[in-house]
């Protein structure tokens, strides 16, 4: 006799997941597993991808509080085995394109997709930011989630404020980069990150880099960066970036006048209207105080 589907989602790769019961004990990329918290979905485990390390990075977790959830590992050093390990009854993974799960060796992950159901949210540059919400707002229901309306007016709020300010006089520019040592960051080319799409979308003065080498980067020394004359500055705080304060005075944003106001910004930002309004009332906090200047 066949067992009959209780649970069903068809993910991102239109690839249609089913169970006898709703899933339970969720198994995450960090990045989903911090989404899915918001939600009000508590994941049993979360892993990593090859930016990551022994622990979780703080970066990616959001509300999420380490000490809830097991951290598996990261990467490359993941076997099917040690995802398995703890009998998950789904695994929520993203892709940035082409179905392919990020964080895991493909044979690792086309192993584990053979014991267990895994759904796949494409985050990448082909989606906005509200298509990639939506989707992990239909997977948590999906799992047994409320509505939560209250964060959606929140979400609401935070954009049209950062509507109005940058509407107002004396825009400030906003650069976002990742950087990357002594000599060199990564500046980010804003059209091919959902989030800075949406702050570009608001009226936000964001900083194109030069046409040259590199899809989402252009790798560039710290005094090409400075020129740019941003009024803002949105820096990585992923573990794999080089934190600020390691790089010592730089006249980009520890100048005595006119240096960068520094908002920190995760690459991979957790998806929920929570933490977008969050974001969003950072952004709009520094485009206000630069307005006062």
């Amino acid at each position: 006799m066949r067992e009959q589907t209780v649970w069903q989602f068809s993910d991102d790769r239109g690839q249609l997941s089913t169970a006898g019961r709703r899933p339970s004990r969720v198994l995450a990329y960090v990045q989903a597993g911090a989404t899915l918290w918001d939600h009000g979905i508590h994941p049993w485990a979360i892993f990593g991808s090859d930016h990551d390390g022994d622990t979780p990075d703080p970066a990616k977790t959001g509300s999420l509080p380490p000490a809830a959830v097991e951290y598996l590992g990261a990467g490359s050093a993941l076997d099917a085995d040690t995802l398995l390990r703890g009998e998950p009854d789904l695994v929520v993974a993203v892709s940035y394109g082409g179905g392919r799960v990020y964080g895991l060796a493909p044979e690792t992950a086309k192993h584990v997709e053979e014991h267990v159901p895994v759904v796949v949210i494409d985050v990448g540059q082909a989606r906005t930011l509200a298509d990639i919400g939506d989707r992990f707002a239909g997977l948590a229901r999906s799992l047994g989630a409320d509505q939560t309306p209250a964060a959606t007016q929140d979400l609401d709020a935070a954009r049209d404020r950062l509507r109005t300010l940058a509407a107002g006089p004396s825009g400030p520019r906003v650069l976002a980069l990742s950087p990357a040592g002594q000599d060199q960051a990564h500046l980010a080319r804003p059209r091919m990150w959902p989030e800075l799409r949406v702050l570009m979308e608001l009226g936000v003065d964001v900083v194109e880099p030069a046409a040259g080498p590199g899809a989402n980067w252009s790798t560039v020394g710290w005094a090409e960066a400075t020129a740019l004359r941003p009024g803002i500055l949105l820096t990585d705080i992923r573990s794999n970036a080089t934190p600020l304060e390691a790089l010592g005075p730089n006249a980009l944003w520890a100048a005595p006048e006119g240096a960068a106001a520094v908002v920190p910004w995760n690459p991979e930002p957790v998806c929920s209207p929570q933490a977008h309004a969050r974001f969003l009332a950072l952004v709009a906090d520094a485009v206000e105080a630069a307005q006062r200047r």
